[in-house]
């Protein structure tokens, strides 16, 4: 049966190739960090469960240590030139947006039909539990190849491209994994029952309403203090959805959990937190004002919220 085991495999192998790439860069004048971070990156995916948690954690501290203190260096990947690229989409038009719509369709897709694929032997394939993250991981390599045959560019462009983007990016790119790490070590701290005791005692026993708007901006407001929805959702899943709103009032917890997702997604957009989301593109862009991005997104987080806090009302409790 085919698991997670294999997506990790495909992003240390990438990895990995970044970690390569990136000392050989000699324009780099860290290029040695910048392989050694992105290669313990790599072994984290590639032999995770050899090290163990205290094996794992020595590692976290090592790339700690090298990102934080010593500091990345920026290198310069043997890309194409920019008037290449500019005739290139001048010449592929509406083409290009093929290659990005691959991976949001092929997923879908995937996470609809793996599932059902036979092993032979009288099991799926795929592992059931994980078909998401494996079509998620496939639809990377389907577009991969459908980038190769449209955009007619090697296969190491490809990686140098992805290269000259966590160059770019820096620390800042594993942000989303090391929240939602956090977010579990938080939940099983005992975070979310804290959470829970204090809901119970602010929220009417007889307001569904309530215990909704509790939900949805708490999941709001502890994503834009961690900058990471995956990080909020343990702790206020565990401490008011499951015990509220499903075991008390017998809600959906499919409706509840992908709304509740979406409500965190709005903290995301107020937050200097979600350094990689809010601050990364203002700096990539040169724009002066450093909270600029997140300014603009606010008036859209604050609408986005109510409306995802009517909607799980309406919804999860049907």
């Amino acid at each position: 049966m085919i698991g997670l085991g294999a997506v990790y495999v495909l992003a240390g192998l990438i990895f990995g190739a970044i970690a390569m790439m990136s000392v050989l860069d000699t324009s780099n004048t860290k290029r040695w960090i910048n392989g050694l971070f992105w290669g313990l990156f790599a072994a984290s995916f590639l032999f995770g469960d050899v090290l163990g948690d205290f094996g794992n954690g020595l590692l976290v501290l090592a790339m700690v240590v090298l990102a934080g203190i010593v500091g990345l260096g920026v290198g310069r990947p043997v890309t194409t030139e920019s008037a290449a690229r500019r005739q290139s989409a001048a010449l592929l038009g509406n083409k290009l947006f093929l290659v990005a719509l691959t991976v949001p369709i092929v997923t879908v897709l995937g996470s609809l039909t793996l599932r059902y694929v036979p092993s032979g032997r009288g099991v799926p394939l795929f592992e059931p539990a994980q078909v998401t993250l494996i079509a998620f991981g496939s639809s990377v390599i389907v577009a991969l190849i459908l980038a190769r045959v449209v955009l007619r560019q090697t296969l190491a462009a490809a990686f140098q491209e992805g290269r000259r983007l966590l160059d770019l990016l820096g620390w800042a790119s594993l942000l989303p994994q090391m929240l939602a790490a956090l977010g579990a070590v938080f939940a099983l701290a005992g975070l979310g029952t804290a959470v829970g005791d204090l809901a119970a005692q602010a929220i009417p026993s007889d307001s569904r309403f309530a215990a909704v708007a509790a939900y949805t901006v708490g999941m709001a407001l502890f994503t834009a203090i961690m900058g990471n929805a995956f990080a909020a959702f343990p702790v206020m899943t565990a401490g008011i959805g499951l015990p509220l709103i499903v075991m008390r009032y017998g809600g959906d917890p499919t409706v509840m959990s992908a709304i509740g997702m979406l409500s965190g997604f709005c903290g995301t957009l107020t937050t200097p937190m979600a350094a990689n989301f809010n601050l990364v593109p203002v700096a990539l862009l040169g724009i002066e004002d450093r909270y600029a991005v997140i300014k603009a997104q606010i008036p859209t987080a604050i609408v986005l919220l109510a409306v995802n806090t009517v909607l799980m009302y309406a919804l999860v409790f049907r």
